[in-house]
């Protein structure tokens, strides 16, 4: 009798574990639970970025997607293009996602990189004081714009960081790029974008800056769009494994895998709209496949 009674126990155990296992949909067919993502064998990814990409809101946006997807986690350490780079050179990344071509260019010409990947654009815009007292509104581009801002000796705050956005305000500036030690108007931060978006609002400055960042910070600021998207204010973010033949003990697989995800219709989609719901545009575009 107790034999029998193991047995029927027994089974019962099976049973409920089975049932545990899967889900009854409500037309009466039953579907088993997705599992979780496998967690890789060296499931850390390092990601050196610029501020742009995180401050913006976009990085924390789809990061959650892909590491539910894969089982990586993304160690993200954001700073100014010029730093970002040193950090993958430095041996502290697998990846860079990054803004200033000339700069990823020479960082796989040196060998430190496999291949750089373009993939998404959003634009710079010039802000500055609600009442625009350089007068750059309706400018033809930014270089006119930046001409203004010079003659009426107007606050301007620069990155000054070697960021991809100080090198592209250097590109707009040109030959005639002010000088911080003798122009009192022009103030060279050393800062982040957000740190500098702040700075030009409470002196009542000018600041070249990503759309994005903007849009994200635009309720904590007392600064306006004076001039968007003129046609030297582009700006392309790429993708760029670091190269394992020239740096020793990195996530090369896990490098990969965010690079193909990042490159992916579900990320695409993803990029595509983020910002339509809060903002009412959306904050990044993607480059043509």
């Amino acid at each position: 009798m107790k034999k029998v009674l193991a047995l029927l126990l027994a089974f019962v155990m099976v049973f409920a574990l089975a049932a545990c296992g899967a889900n009854t949909a409500d037309n009466g067919e039953t579907t088993t639970a997705a599992a979780p993502a496998n967690t890789p064998e060296n499931a850390v990814i390092r990601l050196s970025t610029t501020t742009s990409v995180n401050d913006s809101g976009l990085l924390p946006y789809l990061l959650p997607t892909f590491e539910a997807k894969t089982g990586y986690k993304v160690e993200v350490q954001s700073a100014g293009t010029g730093a970002a780079i040193q950090k993958a050179k430095d041996g502290n990344a697998d990846v860079i996602l990054v803004h200033a071509k000339a700069s990823e260019e020479s960082f796989i010409e040196e060998g430190y990189g496999v291949e750089r990947l373009p993939f998404m654009y959003n634009f710079f815009v010039i802000v500055g004081p609600k009442d625009d007292p350089a007068g750059v509104k309706d400018s033809e581009n930014a270089a006119a714009a930046f001409a203004k801002i010079r003659d009426s000796k107007s606050k301007f705050v620069s990155r000054g960081d070697e960021s991809g956005t100080h090198k592209a305000e250097l590109k707009i500036w040109g030959d005639n790029a002010p000088d911080a030690e003798k122009d009192s108007w022009y103030i060279s931060a050393g800062q982040g974008m957000g740190a500098c978006l702040t700075m030009a609002s409470e002196q009542q400055a000018y600041c070249l800056t990503d759309k994005a960042t903007f849009l994200s910070m635009k309720d904590q600021l007392n600064l306006d769009i004076v001039l968007a998207e003129g046609d030297d204010m582009k700006n392309t973010y790429s993708l760029i494994a670091v190269n394992p033949e020239k740096i020793d003990g990195l996530n090369t697989e896990g490098a990969k895998a965010f690079i193909d995800w990042m490159l992916s219709d579900e990320a695409s989609a993803l990029i595509a709209k983020y910002g339509e719901e809060e903002y009412g545009v959306a904050l990044f575009y993607l480059l043509e496949k």
